[in-house]
């Protein structure tokens, strides 16, 4: 396993004392990257997600996931859209499970349907209750109690390849960053290989919380979740839910383009370039970015990266 899943003594303290760490600034050549998309609810959706997929499959991506909705809503639009990108594309795909409303049977049948059809990659969460983010878990009475849980029963089926979820700024639920930690090493011993972070924009915060987690002795990739602000009243209201930090700064960058969605799209970019490339300096070589299933952003950021198609590649 890649961590000892001795209990941590570390401090319960948030934000212990940091030092930043000598930037090592690591070529573009040497990264990569993955995307995450949600199933399509109408056919203008989907015209848009496939769009997508098209536009963002030239990059090379390491994968790409899929989401499952609260409570399971989205299980059979996850499946058709899992199933078709292995169908259509050479991408490898990883879709998204969670433990929420559903029985070990139920979740272990999606699970050998996804083995069976050729996706051996999962994204293990526990998930949000079926009301939403922000009210309380009640795991089912016959189901598996949280991600440690799924990870521990999916690897028992099948010899899957196992991401997870972990959260900078602490989950929400947890009484402190170090119940996180703790649990993210059980979710390790029990098979995962990847975690990917919540969506954070303070770097310092993400590399506070990678060197918390080496010391607990957790060696796994700390992937960033990265999400461009495409809407700031909406992120606003969705960083409230899950307790994540938004710069100040960005109230007034963002200020008065709510009616302007050309010039939020180039200040979302810049922003994120410059969050991305400063992670780069900091030794990061995987990005995910949540792409909300539109490619335009997430495309740009990759070319500002230097993740190009591979003619183009070859051609600079």
């Amino acid at each position: 396993m890649a961590a000892s899943s001795a209990r941590s003594g570390a401090s319960t303290n948030l934000f212990p004392p940091f030092t930043a760490l000598p930037r090592r600034r690591r070529p573009l050549s040497d990264l990569s990257v993955s995307f995450e998309f949600f199933p399509p609810k109408t056919e203008k959706m989907a015209e848009t997600l496939w769009a997508s997929v098209d536009k963002l499959a030239p990059l090379g991506p390491s994968f790409v996931s899929v989401t499952y909705g609260a409570g399971g809503s989205t299980r059979e639009r996850t499946h058709d859209t899992v199933e078709r990108i292995v169908r259509d594309t050479d991408i490898p795909v990883a879709a998204h499970l969670t433990t929420v409303s559903a029985t070990k049977a139920e979740v272990d049948s999606v699970l050998k349907r996804y083995w069976d059809s050729g996706v051996k990659h999962i994204v293990a969460l526990r998930g949000d209750p079926p009301e939403g983010v922000g009210e309380k878990y009640v795991p089912n009475p016959e189901g598996y109690a949280g991600a440690a849980e799924l990870c521990e029963g999916a690897s028992a089926i099948a010899p899957f390849e196992i991401t997870v979820g972990c959260y900078p700024e602490k989950h929400p639920e947890s009484p402190s960053l170090a119940y996180d930690i703790d649990l993210l090493k059980r979710k390790i011993d029990n098979g995962a290989t990847r975690a990917i972070t919540q969506f954070f924009y303070e770097n310092d915060v993400y590399e506070r919380y990678v060197e918390r987690v080496r010391a607990a002795g957790i060696d796994i990739p700390i992937v960033p979740g990265i999400m461009p602000v495409t809407n700031f009243k909406a992120l606003k209201r969705m960083s409230k839910l899950c307790q994540a930090t938004v710069p100040k700064r960005y109230a007034k960058l963002f200020d008065h383009l709510d009616d302007d969605p050309k010039t939020r799209q180039l200040v979302a970019a810049t922003v994120a370039a410059e969050q991305c490339h400063d992670l780069a300096d900091r030794g990061v070589d995987h990005f995910h970015f949540y792409t909300l299933n539109r490619s335009e952003l997430a495309y740009a950021l990759c070319h500002m990266l230097g993740v190009r198609p591979a003619e183009t590649a070859e051609a600079a």
